[in-house]
């Protein structure tokens, strides 16, 4: 069971969406943590969350001005860390196209720099966030991704005598998330149309809250070298336009470049390693430092069958144009009315 009262915790890109839901979540659920370090490179984004977890009320908060590029940084910030939430990540893909470099620096060689961080510095467990699109990557984002995740599953091998566990949650679309489609089109309605990219696509559903349970999950869980990815719902993008915009006009504009039409969270190459966990499956590494059937007794794992996969386009379960208004009401904004 995971507890992390008395135990210190640092978030890479700790100012982001997921960040602030997991500072919010931990100070509900852990008041006794003993330190939890915002770490993030956008001094803005930090003096604004610093209003919101005031020191005199908040007295385990720090806010550490660095960037994932900066290994000294990190060693520096994770002087007496248990717990590493990796969230930082250079992630729109059309930014990632046009400036390549750039994302390679802080998606792999800042993924890197995370890793050996946490080897000199005595961490014992690390989560690393992934995204759907570094699961058969088709633009520069997804690539990079994909290398991280390996990098992270693969500093279980290389931790040596260190009692530290390496592992990876991999989701879709985050709902209301910074650069997300719901604000967007919420945003966009007021022009009196909604740019479709392609009427067939579809996306997962995961909201914030999700997204904290899984990396709380993987932290209370993780034998090292996992990847785990939620069961969670599809949604037709063109339900999404009709739930915050019944009676405006969609317009397609095309998939944008590096775009899928359905999101990938499992391959069929991929099943001869995932297992089911009940409420999530799980991708393990070719080579693991424990014993697979010990870790599927405890686990209750279950062996998917050989070609499974898991898009959102063939989904089993849907939401609706009534369960997504319900949904941004309760996630979203408060104040929605389609």
């Amino acid at each position: 069971m995971l507890d992390l009262n008395n135990k210190s915790i640092l978030i890479t890109g700790g100012t982001g969406s997921l960040g602030k839901a997991l500072t919010k979540r931990i100070y509900e659920q852990y008041p006794n943590v003993k330190r939890l370090v915002i770490f993030s490179r956008d001094e803005q984004k930090q003096f604004q969350m610093a209003q919101e977890y005031p020191a005199d009320k908040y007295k385990s908060i720090r806010f550490f001005i660095g960037d994932v590029r900066d290994k000294e940084r990190l060693v520096r910030a994770m002087k007496g860390i248990d717990y590493v939430i990796h969230a930082a990540a250079m992630k729109h893909v059309h930014l990632a196209e046009y400036n390549p470099s750039e994302c390679i620096k802080t998606n792999v060689n800042g993924a890197e720099n995370v890793i050996y961080a946490c080897l000199e510095s005595g961490v014992t467990d690390v989560v690393a966030l992934s995204t759907d699109k570094a699961c058969a990557p088709i633009n520069l984002y997804g690539a990079t991704k994909l290398t991280s995740d390996k990098l992270f599953v693969a500093a279980n091998n290389i931790s040596g005598n260190n009692d530290i566990r390496f592992s990876v949650v991999r989701y879709g679309n985050v709902m209301g998330s910074n650069g997300s489609v719901i604000p967007f089109f919420i945003k966009k309605k007021e022009e009196g149309f909604l740019p479709i990219t392609d009427p067939k696509m579809t996306r997962f559903n995961i909201s914030l809250d999700g997204g904290v349970d899984m990396v709380l999950h993987a932290l209370g869980n993780s034998w090292g070298g996992e990847i785990f990815i939620p069961k969670i719902p599809s949604y037709k993008i063109t339900d999404v336009a009709d739930a915050i915009a019944p009676n405006i006009e969609h317009k397609v504009v095309g998939i944008r470049p590096g775009e899928k039409l359905h999101e990938e969270m499992i391959t069929a190459s991929d099943s001869f390693y995932t297992y089911d966990l009940g409420k999530y499956y799980t991708i393990l590494p070719s080579v693991t430092r424990w014993k697979l059937d010990e870790f599927v007794k405890e686990s209750n794992a279950k062996k998917v069958a050989e070609g499974f996969t898991y898009n959102s386009g063939e989904n089993e379960e849907w939401e609706t144009v009534d369960s997504l208004k319900k949904l941004i009401k309760e996630h979203v904004d408060s104040t929605f009315e389609a």
